[in-house]
């Protein structure tokens, strides 16, 4: 990235500053705004333990160091506005939503196509892309919204996406998105520093451990009012649960279950070898856009280790959830016929598959086959150091492809 140390070295753009005090003191700038109350504790305690492993781990780029900058700044100027659009609107907190319903499974065991297949159904909430990654709303989104033009964070997801599409070509074929496409709630977890995604970007283990560590209900919560927020926002119906999912609610899962204790969680399984393959080349794609010294090695070990604590804990926790909120489908039945699939979801849900609801859902996999057809995604355990044999030997026990569950 040679254009941004010219840039910086005539003093044509300013160096990015990963130092706090400086961070929070162009959020403040940028805004307008100081206050920032809600659980700041705990969001200075995750980054006083995430800025010294990008310092010391990630082995940032440039490029890689510029992102990091804005991500944390974005975050810190969405808090403000956030804080200052519930001090005006405090009927957004007082906002009963419907239990959401949760997909909960491993990186790359089919959890994207769960969500938006149930997306189709009119009768549920779900989050596009845009809202996702920028989950509060700018001044410049209401002033958008009214003059009836365009949420302007739909063009700056598109770009966003152009962007990294350009350094990486392959990223959008591991994780086929766009602005207005279904997505997952990373971002909304990000607003505690708490998100998965940050280690899926950047190699940061000491960070990673700490959130593995460390309950994580305060972030839990914080979702809770984003969707409230995104909610009254939108002027979506809250009474149409909202269909999420993030791989992340599998270590989280206690926190997931303490701040939405009536949310159905539809668990998903794939072979572990599967798993730990597609996870590592996925963490490698986003990986090298940000760091030109990342070693495929380390990552099959690192996803290794975290497939298997995110199935441990998942197994160990699933039997303090009542039952009668727990579904099991497997990555192998969804593939050989999604329509059985999703009849046995509806009858565990207690909802009815309606004729409408079933064509949407059709049209959307008829979609994703033309847009994918030329964007499969290839990877080998044995790029990342592992072999099937060591994965089998840890993951196995938690293997469930083999054959659906009931329900």
């Amino acid at each position: 990235m040679g254009t941004l140390n010219a840039a910086w070295s005539h003093g044509l753009s300013q160096p990015v500053d990963l130092c706090p005090e400086r961070l929070r003191a162009m959020a403040e700038a940028d805004t307008g705004l100081s206050r920032d109350s809600h659980d700041r504790d705990v969001f200075e305690a995750q980054l006083s333990l995430l800025l010294p492993a990008l310092h010391e781990e990630a082995r940032l780029t440039d490029f890689g160091r510029l992102v990091s900058h804005g991500s944390l700044l974005k975050v810190m100027k969405e808090r403000l506005w956030m804080d200052a659009i519930l001090a005006d609107h405090p009927e957004i907190e007082r906002i009963e939503l419907a239990p959401p319903i949760f997909v909960v499974g491993s990186m790359r065991s089919g959890t994207t196509r769960i969500q938006r297949l149930l997306a189709g159904d009119p009768g549920f909430n779900a989050l596009r892309f845009f809202e996702a990654q920028a989950p509060v709303p700018s001044p410049r989104c209401f002033r958008a919204r009214s003059r009836g033009r365009a949420d302007p964070r739909i063009l700056q997801s598109r770009l966003i996406l152009g962007l990294l599409a350009s350094i990486n070509p392959a990223i959008l074929k591991v994780h086929p998105t766009g602005p207005l496409e279904v997505d997952e709630e990373l971002g909304l977890l990000d607003q505690s520093l708490s998100s998965a995604m940050i280690e899926a970007q950047r190699r940061v283990p000491s960070f990673a451990r700490h959130c593995e560590a460390t309950d994580q209900t305060p972030a839990y919560r914080r979702m809770l009012l984003l969707l409230k927020l995104r909610t009254w926002f939108e002027g979506a119906d809250p009474s149409k649960p909202y269909v999420l999912k993030t791989p992340q609610h599998m270590q989280d899962i206690v926190a997931l279950h303490a701040v939405f204790p009536d949310s159905p969680l539809l668990f998903l399984h794939r072979d572990p070898v599967q798993l730990v393959a597609s996870g590592a080349s996925l963490a490698w794609n986003q990986m090298v856009i940000q760091s030109d010294d990342v070693d495929p090695h380390w990552i099959g070990r690192e996803w290794l280790h975290k497939t298997g604590h995110r199935l441990a804990t998942v197994s160990a926790v699933r039997a303090q959830i009542p039952a009668r909120l727990q579904f099991d489908l497997t990555y192998g039945e969804v593939n050989a016929d999604w329509r059985a699939a999703i009849a046995r979801t509806y009858a565990f849900l207690g909802r009815d598959l309606t004729p409408a609801t079933l064509a949407a859902m059709t049209r959307y996999v008829e979609r994703a086959a033309r847009d994918h057809r030329f964007a499969s995604h290839r990877y080998r355990l044995e790029d990342f150091g592992l072999h099937p044999g060591e994965v089998q030997e840890q993951l196995s026990r938690w293997s469930v492809e083999a054959e659906p569950i009931a329900a």
